[in-house]
């Protein structure tokens, strides 16, 4: 229980998965939550880790709901933070996908001293988005459109009928987040993702269709002592997709080690 939560706005419960022993290694879901994209190909490898895997306020089995805004990436950072302390956890590892490499970034941008490296994957640097706008409208005016399985999947692990909710939140809220390209700049982290401390790992899909052209170009720039390792069979989850998951498991595993090497 955390006494207060800056995604929840108040006291929140927050459910987490816990793997292994060893160093820790903090696990952030995307925008769609854990199960729509677990990491069960990886856990076999990651043995030698503590490996906790919380749903954020608002997700799976953890307090609903969450005031998701434009800055909500910020304020679950903050939460990552609260969930570490609670879970005794000084300094970790963060492997983030997707909403969660977001929130990755801005927990090394706010304390880098409580983070030993950062893996970004399905990253997002752009704030505008613009091949993702469709998809995003399409989360607001139909989360059911999505599939039958993703549907059960999610109503699954997020009840009925607040999946829908969720998916409509999450959608509203990136569309806000690109509406403010226009005042706010291109860049989704203010000009300060250059300024991050921890080592980071950036492994993306090469076929990532959340991704806009030059993102990728754009990150290398603005950090330039980033590895960025493209897979070339992968989407917007490599570590989940079965023609990708091999290839990014063993990135994955040259990034820890080369975090364990930098200490």
């Amino acid at each position: 229980m955390l006494e207060y939560s800056p995604l929840a706005r108040r006291g929140a419960e927050i459910h987490y998965r816990e793997f292994g022993e060893g160093r820790p290694l903090v696990f952030l879901h995307s925008g769609w939550g854990y199960h729509a994209y677990p990491i069960n190909k990886q856990l076999h490898e990651l043995k030698p880790y503590r490996v906790l895997i919380p749903d954020r306020s608002g997700y799976g089995l953890s307090s609903k709901p969450a005031d998701f805004a434009a800055d909500f990436h910020l304020r679950a950072a903050e939460e990552t933070f609260a969930f570490m302390d609670a879970a005794g956890v000084d300094k970790a590892v963060l492997w983030g996908h997707s909403d969660g490499s977001v929130i990755a970034a801005w927990m090394g941008l706010m304390r880098p001293e409580r983070c030993r490296g950062i893996v970004l994957e399905a990253f997002h640097y752009a704030r505008r988005k613009a091949r993702s706008q469709e998809f995003f409208e399409q989360m607001v005016s139909s989360p059911e459109s999505f599939g039958e399985r993703i549907s059960a999947i999610l109503a699954h692990e997020h009840g009925e009928p607040y999946w829908r909710e969720l998916l409509q939140a999450e959608g509203r809220t990136w569309l806000e987040i690109c509406a403010l390209a226009g005042e706010k700049g291109e860049d989704l982290y203010d000009d300060r993702f250059g300024a991050l401390q921890p080592p980071v790992a950036v492994i993306h899909g090469a076929g990532d269709p959340r991704t806009d052209a030059g993102e990728m170009e754009a990150v290398q720039r603005a950090l330039p002592a980033a590895t960025i390792r493209l897979i070339g069979e992968g989407g917007h989850c490599p570590h989940g997709e079965s023609r990708a998951a091999a290839e990014f498991t063993a990135e994955l595993m040259r990034a820890l080690g080369s975090f364990e090497q930098g200490e």
